[in-house]
């Protein structure tokens, strides 16, 4: 089924690159919070247990996978006045915003098991609507107005957002958690979400959707993962499954990195906060954008070749520092692997999307960036965690803390990645003449 894609220029829409920044401003917030603080909330006011932190990441994880693909696939047989992706953005982000605000609940429960239950309960619907929202549509519509000649920078001005966002949350949480709780908190993340839903998403340009589907939507979705499907796009695949392969790595620590910073490196919540935001500041804000500039001149593959070694070297370091110095100049080592990772393989995934299921396939790579990492990596995480970390009493009750292995380990997998990552090829066609964006 062949759809109509926004009709491209030598740049992008008027105003779509000032969008395109606050809505990642928004699902930054957003998911930033929902893999640390909703872990940190569910471990300290919930329940001091890493299994059920592995529990909800995993759980979640699917949730996410599945809307996006879903919700993905409807996006690109999606026939309306508004376009194909608009209705899913501006609907999604503000249901998003009520279901953020509901996360907190949980801890109102008085029985741990049933806390937990609802956590995970809360968590999913959230998860459902971010998903519709920013993995589903927000994605596709960026892989459709972007060329393969400038798609780099654009993710990699998108990437700034996504960096600020998280240097806003780790810079203020600290402050905001210790001075009025998490209820509050997720109550001001909730608000920013609601009002991007109400007043940036309608403003987004895309012309309207008017070409009927051909096929039945399950077919759609068959066809995707049929041998000739498979064959066709034999280097998409390839590259998401590298792309699976990090982030198995990065989720055996991820999830409990603030959880790790606070008792077993003794730093409290704020320094915590602090040490990320610096990091962030260093090897998110600064770098994201020149590594764009470096995706869109020397390609995809060697910026990603780079990342993982970058990131494997840097969590080795961090594993053996316990002093505030050295922990965050690892970080910055490692971070700056992800942040290069991320730009370079989803202009790289973005650059092979077929034209007529970029929706699907944005869903699709949620599949294999997401549910195939965030399963087996924090249930690793937190397998290893419980055998070799440490009892302690946390708030009164029997918890454990995670110890350095974790970190040790996520760095000896991640260089799995390069089986996949040597692979793929490019797309084979030829770069399109430089074209400036808004």
């Amino acid at each position: 089924m062949k759809q109509t894609s926004p009709p491209k220029s030598n740049g992008l829409p008027k105003g779509t690159t000032t969008i395109l920044a606050i809505l990642t401003l928004g699902r930054s917030l957003a998911w930033t919070i929902e893999n640390q603080q909703f872990n940190t909330f569910l471990y300290n006011d919930v329940s001091p247990d890493p299994k059920a932190v592995s529990a909800m990441v995993a759980i979640t994880a699917i949730v996410s996978m599945v809307t996006a693909i879903m919700m993905g696939t409807l996006s690109d047989r999606t026939v309306s006045k508004w376009g194909k992706r608009k209705p899913y953005l501006v609907l999604g982000f503000i249901l998003w915003g009520f279901s953020i605000a509901a996360f907190p609940l949980a801890a109102f429960f008085r029985s741990a098991s049933v806390g937990v239950f609802m956590a995970i309960l809360f968590d999913s619907i959230m998860s459902f609507f971010g998903a519709t929202a920013t993995d589903a549509a927000l994605p596709a519509y960026v892989a459709d107005v972007t060329t393969e000649s400038n798609r780099g920078r654009v993710l990699g001005t998108m990437k700034i957002m996504s960096w600020l966002a998280m240097l806003l949350i780790y810079g203020a949480s600290g402050f905001i958690i210790e001075a009025y709780g998490y209820l509050v908190f997720f109550l001001i993340i909730a608000l920013v979400v609601l009002l991007i839903g109400l007043f940036v998403t309608p403003h987004i340009k895309e012309p309207p959707s008017t070409e009927k589907p051909t096929r039945s939507y399950w077919r759609e979705i068959a066809d995707t993962f049929s041998w000739k499907s498979l064959v066709k796009n034999q280097s998409l695949f390839l590259v998401l499954i590298s792309i699976t392969m990090f982030m198995i790595a990065f989720n055996v620590f991820f999830p409990f990195l603030l959880i790790y910073l606070e008792h077993e490196l003794q730093f409290s919540i704020m320094v915590s906060s602090l040490m990320v935001a610096v990091t962030i500041l260093v090897a998110g804000v600064i770098i994201a954008y020149p590594v764009g500039l470096l995706v869109d001149k020397i390609g995809r593959r060697p910026i990603a070749i780079a990342s993982v070694l970058a990131l494997s070297a840097g969590l080795i370091a961090f594993s053996f520092f316990r002093s505030i110095v050295p922990v965050v100049l690892s970080c910055i080592i490692w971070l700056a692997g992800y942040t290069s990772w991320e730009i370079a393989t989803q202009a790289w995934a973005q650059d092979l999307y077929p034209e007529d299921k970029r929706g699907q396939f944005s869903g699709i790579y949620i599949l294999f960036n997401v549910a195939l990492t965030m399963v087996p990596g924090p249930l690793i995480g937190g397998w290893l965690a419980d055998k070799y970390g440490t009892p302690a009493i946390i708030n009164g009750m029997p918890g454990i803390i995670p110890p350095a292995l974790l970190f040790q380990v996520a760095a000896a997998l991640v260089l799995l990645t390069f089986i996949p990552l040597l692979l793929a090829k490019p797309k084979d066609e030829k770069k399109q003449s430089e074209e400036p964006v808004d």
